[in-house]
């Protein structure tokens, strides 16, 4: 149980995620000039933490056991996946959530319930999606190096 405090793979994943997590918070303060606690333990934006950490994980994972290895195939499909829902699933639910937001707004003041398009994204952005994934692969590298 101890090996989980010195497992290099799930820290420098963790590290990721957090740094990514730190440039939304920077980015809304500078945008702002208001700290929001919620940009450091919200999801969506600029750059996707998802894909940052999961591309750490994936990145480390080729350096150290190969990539030619079933480990690194596995993270890599899975790393895949999530990086799919960031853009894809996530987005369309928190589009959607959006939309009923409005019509209880409008049925809240008595008005017609306005005819809003739903579109396929939220959640992150294709360009979130790929900037969090080459931060990702950079801090893998730059860690695999540092912590072999």
């Amino acid at each position: 149980m101890m090996e989980i405090f010195t497992n290099r793979f799930l820290w420098g994943a963790v590290l990721s995620s957090f740094l990514a997590q730190l440039i939304k918070v920077m980015a809304t303060l500078i945008k702002t000039g208001k700290f929001d606690f919620s940009r450091l333990v919200g999801t969506g934006g600029m750059p996707s933490a998802h894909s940052a950490s999961v591309m750490t994980l994936t990145t480390m994972v080729g350096l150290s056991q190969g990539f030619d290895s079933p480990l690194f195939g596995v993270v890599a499909f899975f790393s895949l996946i999530t990086m799919y829902d960031a853009a894809g699933v996530r987005k369309a639910a928190g589009e959607q959530a959006r939309v009923l937001n409005v019509i209880l707004d409008e049925i809240m003041k008595g008005h017609p319930i306005s005819n809003v398009e739903l579109k396929e994204l939220l959640g992150h952005t294709p360009k979130e999606v790929l900037t969090g994934a080459l931060m990702g692969v950079v801090i893998g590298v730059l860690l695999h190096f540092l912590w072999s």
